[in-house]
């Protein structure tokens, strides 16, 4: 197989690699060719788009989506979304998905024996605003067993998707939690070779917007590109 990560993006080393041993999956979809640059037509860069009315007031709120609250610790996630030159992006698609406080997934294939949470489903969205903020209401998620390696964990993390002003246009990456010890044991994170580049996937505690008396908070903004952008899966 010729070497996947000459193919890659600019900035080699900032963001993971096709092809990493210890992250079993990519053994099997990293590409065995050089990578061919598809040219954008009008059609990707403009449609099909997502409708900004079909983002409701209560998207961002994941502690509200049911007749109970779910178990957990409440946290509140926000953050700017920011261009390689500190430039904000507005009126971009932030999605999130998450397990719950037990470390599940309400999904058919998450046979983890963890309890279910009825009224956590794990997904929410928002658009940043003029400024490029976005602000999630949340549970802190659980660690997990994944089964890529024995005694494999995955540590506290919240998936991120953020679109641009069409579907062609997404990016996804995680946000980890600071202090966490399963990090160094994780091949989806130490997948990516730069330290400093790992360390931006991790937020920060945020005292300014913890809630008295109701939920700690975490600061976790997000580039898009450049050297300093944050490591993305694809």
């Amino acid at each position: 197989m010729s070497d996947p990560a000459q193919y890659r993006r600019p900035f080699r080393g900032t963001q993971p690699e096709y092809l990493y041993e210890p992250y079993q999956s990519t053994r099997h979809r990293a590409p065995g060719q050089p990578l061919i640059i598809v040219p954008q037509s009008l059609t990707e860069v403009t449609g099909p788009v997502f409708g900004h009315e079909d983002v409701k007031e209560g998207d961002n709120d994941l502690t509200h989506q049911h007749a109970g609250e779910p178990l957990g610790e409440r946290i509140v996630v926000s953050g700017r979304v920011l261009d390689e030159n500190g430039k904000p992006v507005s009126n971009s698609l932030v999605e999130l998905w998450q397990a719950n406080a037990a470390g599940r997934y309400p999904h058919k294939n998450d046979n983890h024996d963890a309890p279910l949470d009825p009224n956590f489903t794990g997904g929410g969205r928002a658009l940043t605003d003029d400024q490029g903020n976005y602000r999630f209401l949340t549970i802190k998620p659980g660690a997990y067993p994944w089964r890529n390696h024995h005694n494999a964990w995955r540590p506290a993390h919240i998936h991120f998707s953020l679109f641009g002003h069409a579907f062609a246009q997404r990016l996804v990456t995680q946000m980890y939690f600071p202090g966490d010890p399963l990090l160094e044991y994780d091949p989806m994170y130490m997948s990516i070779p730069d330290e400093r580049a790992r360390r931006r996937m991790i937020s920060s505690f945020d005292w300014e917007n913890t809630v008295p008396e109701y939920a700690l908070a975490y600061r976790f903004d997000i580039v898009l590109r450049g050297r300093d952008a944050t490591p993305m899966e694809k």
